[in-house]
């Protein structure tokens, strides 16, 4: 996993890119019986990283011409301010339907920061996950974000940058978890479908590396600079003497 490609100019992009490509693989794997579809979910955000710790009586402002001066908030002149205003948040995600029935056989996510981050986003798609876990059909979670508190699970304490979650109808409350780190292949995965039916092999990374290239990423990433969130001990160095070898540094 390419660590830049975490950065917010640029995730939108992968996310979006990286859906429409799992569902072109999948696509010629899965017929006759079964077809997925890319669907859509919107909703209002609140805005994110704005914490108010207070306010103060009196505010310091300076004018044109340089010169200081102080107005209160019941002072008759307005003040300048800005406020918090919440975004519509557009998130796309994968349907397998059964051919025929139409039944949803499986729900495939790649995870977004408004989905990780505290918030309306973070608690909607905790409820719509919820719901997936109560019903009959599978989930595959994948999460390509360092940022952000990982998605609840229970049992054994995995730690690892990235994750790819496998929850099998027929098999809860156990699922399959696979973590990996920077300096690791990203895994393949079988993805789930009715039983019985042959499944298909998810190769996640050849899907990601063929769009890195397709995408030209490389030409709007800069290397020089540390990931956002930026990497630590052995990974920061790993990565630096990768970049270097290549050219980018």
């Amino acid at each position: 996993m390419d660590p830049y490609l975490e950065g917010q100019s640029i995730w939108p992009d992968v996310h979006n890119a990286l859906i429409a490509a799992i569902r072109d693989t999948l696509g010629p794997l899965l017929r006759p019986s079964y077809y997925v579809r890319l669907e859509q979910r919107t909703y209002l955000a609140e805005p994110g990283g704005l914490e108010f710790f207070g306010r103060p009586d009196i505010n310091v402002v300076r004018d044109d011409g340089g010169k200081r001066y102080s107005t209160s908030p019941s002072g008759s002149g307005p003040i300048e301010v800005s406020i918090p205003v919440p975004d519509f948040v557009r998130e796309t995600y994968l349907k397998v339907r059964a051919v025929g029935s139409g039944e949803v056989i499986t729900v495939l996510e790649v995870l977004s920061p408004s989905n990780k981050l505290p918030g309306r986003g973070r608690r909607r798609y905790l409820d719509r996950r919820l719901r997936v876990f109560e019903s009959l059909t599978h989930l595959v979670e994948i999460d390509l974000l360092r940022a952000g508190p990982r998605m609840p699970l229970e049992g054994p304490k995995v730690t690892s940058d990235y994750r790819v979650l496998v929850s099998r109808a027929d098999r809860r409350p156990k699922a399959d978890l696979y973590g990996f780190g920077v300096r690791d292949s990203i895994p393949t995965f079988a993805l789930p479908l009715r039983r019985g039916d042959k499944e298909p092999k998810v190769d996640l990374g050849a899907i990601l590396h063929a769009q890195y290239e397709r995408a030209a990423y490389d030409l709007s990433l800069d290397y020089r600079g540390e990931p956002v969130p930026p990497l630590s001990g052995d990974d920061r160095g790993w990565t630096h003497e990768l970049l270097l070898s290549a050219g980018l540094r």
